[in-house]
């Protein structure tokens, strides 16, 4: 059975016949290795995403969202404010406030101006040239972190990729190719410095054991305060192009 990618749903609202209904944004994620139907918030979209396991319809997703739709709200609602990539929006680089700034009139790449980013070309292509700009520049980052961590352990990964992940903010395959969210650049210095330390830890311990860690604590000092920055504004810049 084919489902929409994305499907607004409204219910009404549960035990209140005063209160207004319940408005979602769904998007349906049919899973063939999911056991059971499960929901769960998307925070970069404010999306519902409910995930159906072969043999269940869009109707047992719906009656899913209906019990716990008062939990799902609370959620969203709670979610920081969507900052999209347009003019005089504010978007962090380096957690440094930068205003994005259109020059249609100039024929250049995006670049930074003081604490503006300035993207040229038709508003249409802002977005993309933004996100375009802020993927280089957290790659530039990233390869500068890499060779301290990396010559510490004695490691060298296959390749570097960064990309727009959901829930994790860097990976490390088994092949030793190392990926990283681009909007790492957006988090301070250290904590994308973190990151780093955490995957290169990897290419030496492909788990979470004791001597993993160990290796984490060499590598970077950091490690608590970083994870706790991550678990604070992590969400925020989920929300942001």
């Amino acid at each position: 059975m084919r489902f929409p990618e994305t499907q607004r749903v409204i219910l009404p609202a549960p035990r209140d016949a005063l209160a207004p209904p319940m408005d979602f944004l769904v998007r349906w994620n049919p899973s063939t290795r999911a056991r059971r139907v499960s929901l769960r918030i998307c925070l970069r979209e404010g999306a519902v995403i409910i995930t159906l396991p072969p043999g269940e319809t869009r109707r047992e997703g719906i009656a899913l969202l209906k019990a716990h739709g008062a939990w799902a709200m609370e959620h969203v609602a709670a979610l920081a404010p969507a900052i999209p990539f347009a003019p005089g929006s504010i978007v962090p680089i380096g957690d440094v406030a930068h205003r994005l700034r259109h020059a249609p009139r100039l024929r250049t790449p995006p670049f930074l101006d003081g604490r503006e980013l300035v993207v040229s070309g038709a508003l249409r292509h802002l977005a993309v040239r933004t996100t375009g700009f802020l993927r280089e520049e957290a790659k530039r980052r990233v390869a500068a972190r890499l060779p301290a961590h990396t010559a510490q352990l004695g490691v060298v990964p296959r390749r570097i990729r960064i990309k727009d992940t959901r829930s994790r903010w860097g990976s490390c395959a088994p092949d030793g190719t190392l990926g990283f969210s681009w909007r790492l650049v957006m988090a301070p210095g250290w904590v994308l410095d973190y990151v780093v330390a955490h995957e290169v830890a990897h290419l030496r311990e492909l788990n979470h054991s004791p001597r993993f860690w160990a290796h984490v604590a060499r590598l970077s000092p950091d490690r608590d305060a970083a994870v706790d920055w991550l678990r604070r504004h992590g969400p925020r810049l989920l929300r942001i192009g």
